[in-house]
């Protein structure tokens, strides 16, 4: 099975949970049942789990009274081979936002304590199109619930799956902190394999079909099927007012990394694009954990959330493999055979390092003055500053990082290439790939 970080946050919550059941967020596919499912089996006594897309008829469990009492009878009604013990059962509710009243019976099964509950969902705050024929009254259980997001593999877990040993990630992370230069045989193996993540991407079914097959086309093939089944998403899903406008938006990622300046623009979507007709399609994108936002920042100063210029944001997909996939098989095989060249290869390399720092919990803003060509990828808070982060697909010149150092004096700042560790004075240049450090 795939190695996952994230069994260490349940693990994590079980020791610590109070009364709080677990709420897990994140977009389709990613494994979320997967681990969950393990976690229940390795480290509970009693495992029941509830999927309400797969068993919709499981809905009736929280019709009616939502005591406690009566959710476990009701459990016990409709499942087979149920055994509640008291202290060592988990019940999982799966795909909890297809069944709202499970979603409020969560601070009561808190409150009660006897049973430990995790829930997960795919697109949750999404108004789903039975939501407008049945405006059923239920509420979101605040301060009964402890929300976290799950992601698609990051960097270091890919290097897990592809063979790499805990010490050599350590041996990385060694130099990274001592800013000392890898030898060059070792940083062009892990430049390599950077760039198959890059290609491949976390999703764990695609990361399987390469670990059993080795073979770019297929790895193709199985995110194309992800795509399509995004797009199934959309339209079950989404109303169908809206179902035009979320795809237009999903599907101008592409054609916002190929240009110059990656800001997302509407007219990009569509020739008379406006923020009205479209900043709906952009929320429901980003509650279905297909998207995230990155804002600009007016001043590039702690709190960076202060600062933000909420009209001014670059849009990346939540996974770079589905992401360079969207772009076609033959720009994944130029990358790999490190024939790419053009704008787009920069946005991408955006993307990329986006996906490194997302799934490892870092919070980016970008910088960007109005009047100004030159601009700073990624800003982020650390040792009481903002610490800018330059982003090249190749070893290119850093004058807009070298602008910002001298204006607003950072007490570091790195820039990622495709070369190896290198500091000047408080600037510290290093692979690509050490962003997973970051």
């Amino acid at each position: 099975m795939l190695r996952r970080k994230f069994y260490g946050q349940l693990v994590e919550w079980k020791q610590n949970k109070g009364r709080e059941c677990l709420l897990v967020k994140g977009a389709r596919q990613i494994g979320k049942t997967y681990i969950i499912d393990y976690f229940g089996k390795k480290d509970y006594e009693e495992y029941i789990s509830i999927n309400f897309l797969e068993q919709p008829e499981l809905k009736k469990i929280f019709e009616g009274s939502l005591e406690p009492e009566v959710i476990y009878k009701n459990i016990s009604l409709y499942l087979k081979d149920v055994h509640f013990i008291e202290g060592n059962t988990l019940i999982f509710l799966d795909e909890i936002q297809a069944c709202r009243a499970a979603r409020t019976a969560l601070k009561f099964l808190a409150i009660d304590q006897r049973y430990d509950v995790i829930a997960s969902g795919s697109l949750l705050g999404i108004h789903y199109k039975e939501d407008e024929e049945n405006e059923e009254d239920y509420s979101i259980p605040v301060g009964y619930e402890r929300e976290v997001e799950m992601c698609a593999l990051d960097f270091e877990e890919y290097l897990w799956a592809m063979g790499v040993s805990e010490e050599a990630v350590g041996f990385l992370k060694q130099n990274f902190l001592e800013k000392k230069k890898i030898e060059p045989g070792t940083n062009e193996h892990f430049r390599k394999l950077f760039y198959e993540y890059m290609v491949v991407g976390g999703m764990p079914e695609v990361v399987n079909t390469f670990l059993e097959t080795n073979n770019y086309q297929a790895v193709y093939e199985t995110q194309k099927k992800i795509l399509k089944a995004y797009q199934a998403d959309i339209e079950k899903y989404a109303k169908n007012t809206d179902i035009p406008k979320i795809k237009n938006i999903y599907y101008s990622i592409p054609r916002q990394l190929a240009k110059e300046y990656t800001k997302f623009q509407y007219k990009t979507v569509e020739k008379n694009g406006s923020a009205r007709k479209y900043e709906n399609a952009i929320d429901w994108l980003i509650d279905a954990g297909m998207i995230k936002k990155v804002l600009n920042v007016s001043l590039p100063m702690l709190p960076l959330r202060a600062y933000e210029k909420p009209e001014e944001f670059k849009i990346y997909a939540t996974d770079i493999g589905l992401t360079m996939a969207m772009f076609g098989y033959e720009t994944q095989k130029t990358l790999l055979k490190g024939e790419f060249s053009g704008p787009a290869k920069g946005g991408l390399f955006e993307n990329l390092i986006f996906d490194v720092l997302i799934k490892r919990g870092v919070s980016v803003n970008y910088y960007k003055k109005p009047d100004s060509t030159q601009e700073i990828e990624f800003l982020f808070e650390k040792d009481g500053a903002a610490i800018p982060v330059e982003v090249k697909s190749g070893r290119g010149e850093t004058i807009s990082l070298n602008e910002f150092m001298e204006k607003y004096k950072p007490p570091y700042a790195y820039k990622l290439t495709a070369g190896n560790i290198g500091v000047v004075e408080n600037k510290i240049s290093m692979p690509q790939y050490m962003a997973m450090f970051l």
